[in-house]
């Protein structure tokens, strides 16, 4: 039962034992937290005893308040009375509410159709899956992520956690839902027919769409790809070209958060050139024996299963095959690297010394990697544009909320006309950036399969190029709003802070921008071409 307090009450309570203070219409209790409080004691208990609002909200996110909601004992004002309208329950939100706006309403900061914009994508079951994991975030994920990548790791509850409400099955399908390998039952998103948030038959990319940009505002790449990372590329191959006891064996754990897996293709000497890597797997008797090195694989510090390209033939992309390789098997060991960013995601280099690994494990025909390994590319890349795109927003909405309220020369910033340019120009691009993302994502429904490979490779390829560099730029200009505070690890500027260090970890990873503008064009021109007789 909520307790009231009047101002008066509060005020009696302004002493280093016996400190209350008011934010936000909440009553503190931070006797215990003065030793710990970043800023020190004294700036505690120089507001203590009153409405420390402003002050709070001139150093610290919203998302603080949720970390440390235990310290909260009540509200200011009068209780209600018995029976009266304020003392009624209030009703849950439901996604009728959410069907023409939802969230904060910041310009830009969420996509249009959050905004009383029509769409032809979404319908009801978007929206409920939309705050459902607006939710999540929130109170899960947001007021523990800078905790989270300083400790760099994620806790392995939140695998747990991110499996029974059905998340990790959605993007591990690459817009189907595995059905077969986890209990629909089990899973709060897809449970109980049409009491689910989303009925299991109605599942489409859009979906999984709204699931990998709501995951992304949290702000951290590091944790994003900690959770999902490995998963959403190392899982795919094996639903898609593995035998069915290699799936049985393997997929059923990952997607109940008991085994975690990632994919091993990057090497010190072969990262976007696949064809040329050296890691070999040589037959003998009953499998194969695998030595060589993976450079820069995310999750590979904890992974428990590696889908790893290894060269069984000659040289070029005609000798590569896919081998799960796990973590158990004798000659594997592994090394967290220290980077720039996505310090949560469990970056590893890894050793493969005379690794023994059964027929069994292999992915599909053997040297037939090279070709699931681009399969797999277009997932990879439209996972890293959904995240880049939505952390450019990240950026955005940070800046526009932190312009609104700091002032500077007496005037706030966002009323400077040379910031509200650096506003613009992040909003034209991040808008331009999603639509044409969900045309692409439209295309994964409507286009045949075996098309999109031929198709939508040189548009995912440009699209990936255009994202990261409009996440670059916002990271950039955002750093400049936010002046001193970007360049501070924690605080206000935590979220652009973070960001602006893992730009490299989205230009680079799955295909560099330079290699993906010029894939982007010769894939187009050779579509035009040979599919339409472009006269070129």
């Amino acid at each position: 039962m909520t307790a009231y307090y009047t101002e008066s009450q509060v005020a009696s309570h302004s002493s280093e034992n016996d400190c209350w203070v008011i934010i936000h219409g909440g009553v503190y209790d931070v006797s215990k937290f003065l030793p710990d409080h970043p800023g020190g004691k004294k700036i505690l208990l120089k507001h203590a005893g009153t409405d420390a609002t402003k002050q709070f909200d001139a150093f610290h996110n919203a998302g603080v308040l949720e970390k440390y909601a235990a310290l909260c004992i009540g509200k200011v004002g009068d209780a209600p009375k018995q029976g009266s309208e304020d003392s009624a329950p209030a009703a849950a939100a439901t996604a009728e509410d959410d069907q023409y706006q939802f969230g904060d309403m910041v310009p830009f900061g969420d996509p249009s159709w959050y905004q009383q914009w029509g769409s032809p994508y979404y319908k009801d079951s978007h929206r409920r899956i939309r705050r459902y994991l607006r939710q999540f975030v929130d109170n899960d994920i947001m007021p523990f992520a800078h905790e989270w990548d300083e400790a760099k790791q994620v806790p392995m509850f939140l695998f747990k956690k991110c499996a029974e409400m059905g998340i990790l099955a959605a993007i591990a399908g690459n817009g189907h839902l595995p059905l077969e390998y986890f209990d629909v039952e089990e899973t709060t998103l897809f449970r109980g027919g049409d009491q689910a948030i989303v009925p299991p038959q109605e599942f489409d990319a859009f979906h999984a769409f709204i699931i990998f940009d709501e995951l992304s505002r949290c702000g951290s790449g590091g944790v994003l790809w900690g959770i999902l990372g490995g998963l959403g590329i190392g899982l795919p191959p094996i639903i898609k070209n593995g035998s069915e006891e290699l799936k049985r064996r393997i997929v059923p754990d990952v997607l109940a958060g008991r085994k975690t897996i990632c994919l091993a293709i990057t090497e010190p000497q072969a990262g976007s050139d696949v064809a040329n890597l050296t890691c070999v797997a040589n037959e003998s008797g009953e499998g194969f024996i695998v030595n060589g090195e993976k450079k820069w694989i995310t999750n590979g510090t904890f992974a428990d299963y590696f889908t790893a390209a290894v060269r069984t033939g000659g040289d070029g992309m005609g000798g590569v095959s896919l081998l799960v390789i796990e973590r158990g098997m004798t000659g594997v060991s592994t090394r967290q690297m220290k980077c720039s960013g996505v310090w949560s995601s469990g970056t590893a280099y890894i050793n493969f010394e005379d690794v023994k690994v059964p027929r069994a494990n292999i992915v599909g025909k053997e040297n037939r990697g090279f070709k699931y390994i681009m399969n797999n590319f277009n997932h990879e890349r439209m996972g890293i544009v959904i995240q880049a795109n939505r952390l450019a927003r990240v950026c955005l909405e940070e800046a526009i909320k932190y312009g609104s309220k700091r002032k500077t020369f007496g005037v706030k910033l966002v009323n400077h006309p040379v910031l509200r340019n650096k506003l613009a120009h992040m909003a034209r691009q991040i808008e331009a950036t999603h639509a044409w993302m969900e045309n692409v994502i439209y295309q994964t429904i409507i286009m045949p399969e075996d098309l999109q490979m031929i198709k939508l490779g040189g548009p995912i390829a440009l699209l990936k190029a255009q994202s990261t560099q409009t996440l670059e730029y916002c990271a950039r200009e955002a750093s400049q709003i936010f002046g001193g505070l970007a360049y501070t690890r924690g605080g206000q500027g935590e979220k652009v802070e973070r960001i602006y260090r893992e730009v490299r970890a989205y230009a680079i990873p799955g295909g560099s921008e330079e290699i993906m503008l010029d894939l982007g064009m010769r894939q187009s021109m050779k579509v035009a071409q040979t599919m339409y007789g472009a006269k070129l």
